[in-house]
């Protein structure tokens, strides 16, 4: 199925788990914020949230600085 991830298409199987993507992308930790169909999916839901067909998924990691 298709999903869009921060804009790009992106093929990955029916019922890939978010924090799968994630992983699948190399992407986490606690300074990461994810929204699906611009609803913002907390950490603690990442391993039971379900993609589906057409989502649009937006990570954004925050980079600190001084």
């Amino acid at each position: 199925m298709t999903v869009w991830v921060n804009g790009e298409a992106r093929e990955v199987p029916e019922g890939t788990l978010l924090s799968s993507l994630l992983e699948s992308l190399r992407i986490g930790g606690p300074g990461v914020a994810v929204e699906v169909n611009a609803e913002v999916v907390r950490r603690a839901r990442h391993a039971e949230h379900s993609l589906r067909e057409g989502d649009r998924v937006e990570i954004v990691t925050f980079v600190g600085g001084g």
